[in-house]
């Protein structure tokens, strides 16, 4: 398990695919054992008044951005370190109905916890995502950047490179490695982001999520759907970036960082 310095702090993600589901399945010992500075969740599928009263572990700030319908898609973010902000979504309605983004403004840094839109089965999605949401939240993420550097995680539904899934021939035109989801990324690493794991880890076989079907999780045969991508600047800071494929409790395992202070 990394460990941060007393000099650092300690960054994970994590989709739970429902926050309710994964306490049955050991979330809050696994909070316990981690012990990061700042937890982002996604796909919550809970509202704050369903689950915000029961026994978290003290010295965290919770916030809540749920979905307008229930069940459905939402984040979370649980932070030791008050942050100076905190706004939901990213100022378009017509995007904010899923309680798909977080922004929390700290000191040197903004970080942004992301649900980024699946593509769906059949690419019944895939339009909305690269002509709409894309463009608009690439564009949210610039305006941060211009104040100061942005962390952006969570689940953003597209493996970028064919190191990035265990069978990238056969899923070409699969929700979340078409040429165009994909082209997205580009676009957000050129525009001055960084992927931070790819900066330590440049081998195969490293995934952070495994369909439930044909024992694909037991065979690693994954994706890395999971990032935290950071603005440039804050290369120097960047001290670790893992994979905690090991921690069971969602189809989707934990990603995280570790940060100098700075």
């Amino acid at each position: 398990m990394p460990r941060k310095t007393p000099f650092s702090w300690k960054l994970i993600s994590w989709n739970v695919n429902g926050i309710r589901s994964a306490l049955g399945k050991g979330l809050m010992d696994f909070l316990s054992e981690t012990k990061a500075d700042v937890y982002s969740f996604q796909e919550t599928k809970a509202a704050a008044s369903q689950v915000d009263d029961l026994l978290w572990p003290s010295g965290y700030r919770r916030i809540w951005n749920s979905a307008e319908k229930a069940g459905y898609a939402g984040t979370a973010i649980f932070t030791r370190h008050e942050p100076k902000q905190v706004t939901m979504g990213i100022g378009a309605p017509k995007h904010d109905a899923e309680g798909r983004v977080i922004n929390a403004e700290f000191e040197t840094f903004f970080l942004v916890n992301v649900y980024t839109p699946n593509s769906q089965r059949g690419l019944t999605r895939l339009a909305y995502r690269i002509k709409e949401w894309e463009p608009a939240f690439q564009a949210h993420l610039g305006r941060l950047a211009k104040a100061k550097p942005v962390v952006v995680c969570g689940d953003f539904n597209v493996a970028h490179r064919p190191i990035d899934l265990a069978n990238p021939k056969p899923n070409e035109r699969n929700a979340g490695f078409t040429a165009e989801e994909r082209a997205c990324m580009d676009r957000l690493l050129a525009s001055g982001f960084i992927d931070s794991f790819r900066e330590f880890h440049p081998e195969p076989g490293k995934y952070t999520w495994w369909s439930y079907m044909n024992h694909a999780r037991s065979r690693n045969i994954g994706w890395r759907i999971d990032y935290f991508c950071l603005s440039a600047s804050l290369r120097p800071r960047l001290t670790e970036a893992f994979i905690l494929d090991r921690v069971q409790g969602s189809d989707h395992c934990p990603v995280g960082i570790c940060l100098d202070a700075g």
